[in-house]
């Protein structure tokens, strides 16, 4: 456990709570006793506040007494991010320059047995439904791990968010058709940022020119190239923008799509390729949920929910930093699935974690544990 605090600096986690003022009116359970509490929790799998409670690992953290803590744990999220962007193996950055502008959002729902964050689920019989959390999620293809998250409620609407991501200028983003809206095309073409979505069904639009397909494009799945304006009807005004339709065929699920994009230079299929990659966030938030499964949370307040929602999150950046770190230096390939395991199974061991990563039997025999602490009472007369 200490050693993946170490990829947190303190002096990170301090200087965050000063800046936003999160030990204010505490005077004995600050913002890093908070932070390693919560994700002691989150890696360990703990189900209640009784279960963190019976540790004993955690005095050997500094960690003495407790209390409530109130910090913005979304700083420190992307702080670390921050501080371990770039350090992934070279056999990750395969097509390097392209990858390192990619980028992918989507969203992902968090059901709440609590009703205090509403719009999860079916409506029960008394027309109410059980409150939910949503996570919008911003990744960078090359890194693997969300560079922007924005929790709301499970009702709100993905096109919220649209307008608060952080795309440089040259960035290209592959998003659901969930997330349509020809305004934000429009302000993305304005600040030179590639969009590449699927085509609303129902949209209005006009086939200005039809540009030529080869018989190698063909071959690939690509069906037609188009030039077109679109229209979006509201109730002021008609909203219009020029925009590329790739057709395609996927003869892997047999099914046809229509890819809408500002990308005027890039073969079809490379669009259709770009769209594919759109895969990958659902790899994340299908590996979150199974390593940090949220079924269980500690409080039912919203900030209590949102804060165990972002040291999820960070506890799942630990371990693909950790992960990634050991395929420079380990002979074999260890999978996330093996490596969670293994950090949830040895959290209180004393044993290097490279160098069992490394060498895992070797480290084993290599072990020493602490001599046992005697607790027992005495029954003498004081």
């Amino acid at each position: 456990m200490s050693q993946l605090l170490s990829l947190i600096p303190k002096s990170l986690v301090r200087e965050l709570a000063e800046k936003h003022q999160a030990d204010r009116y505490y005077k004995r359970f600050f913002a890093y006793d908070h932070l390693v509490s919560m994700l002691y929790t989150s890696l360990r799998g703990c189900e209640s506040l009784r279960e963190l409670m019976r540790v004993n690992q955690l005095g050997n953290l500094g960690l003495t007494r407790g209390g409530r803590c109130q910090p913005r744990w979304k700083r420190s999220s992307g702080s670390s991010m921050r501080l371990h962007m770039g350090g992934l193996p070279d056999s990750y950055r395969k097509n390097k320059r392209m990858l390192e502008r990619l980028f992918i959002v989507d969203s992902t729902t968090i059901s709440l047995f609590s009703e205090v964050m509403h719009g999860a689920g079916a409506y029960r019989n008394n027309g109410r439904k059980k409150g939910g959390a949503k996570a919008h999620v911003l990744m960078r293809a090359s890194d693997d791990v969300p560079c922007f998250v924005h929790l709301t409620e499970a009702r709100v609407n993905d096109r919220v968010v649209l307008d608060r991501l952080p795309l440089p200028a040259g960035s290209i983003i592959v998003l659901d058709k969930g997330f349509n809206s020809y305004a934000q095309y429009d302000r993305w073409e304005q600040h030179q940022v590639t969009y590449v979505t699927r085509l609303v069904e129902n949209s209005a639009l006009r086939v200005h020119h039809e540009r030529q397909v080869s018989q190698h494009q063909r071959r690939l799945g690509v069906l037609s190239d188009q030039e077109v304006e679109l229209a979006q009807h509201s109730n002021t005004k008609v909203k219009r923008i020029k925009a590329r339709v790739v057709g395609f065929f996927d003869a892997a699920t047999g099914r046809e799509f229509r890819f809408l994009t500002n990308d005027r230079s890039h073969a079809p299929a490379t669009i259709a390729a770009l769209y594919k990659r759109r895969w990958q966030i659902e790899l994340l938030f299908k590996r979150i949920k199974q390593h940090r499964p949220l079924r269980y949370f500690l409080g039912d307040s919203p900030n209590a929910i949102k804060i165990q929602i972002w040291c999820a999150l960070i506890a799942d950046l630990l371990i693909k930093v950790t992960k990634d770190r050991a395929e420079l230096v380990a002979p074999r390939r260890w999978s996330f699935s093996n490596l969670a395991a293994i950090v949830r199974q040895h959290l209180g061991t004393y044993v290097d974690l490279m160098a069992f990563l490394k060498n895992p039997e070797r480290a084993l025999l290599n072990y020493r544990p602490p001599p046992p602490q005697c607790h027992q009472l005495s029954f003498a007369y004081p």
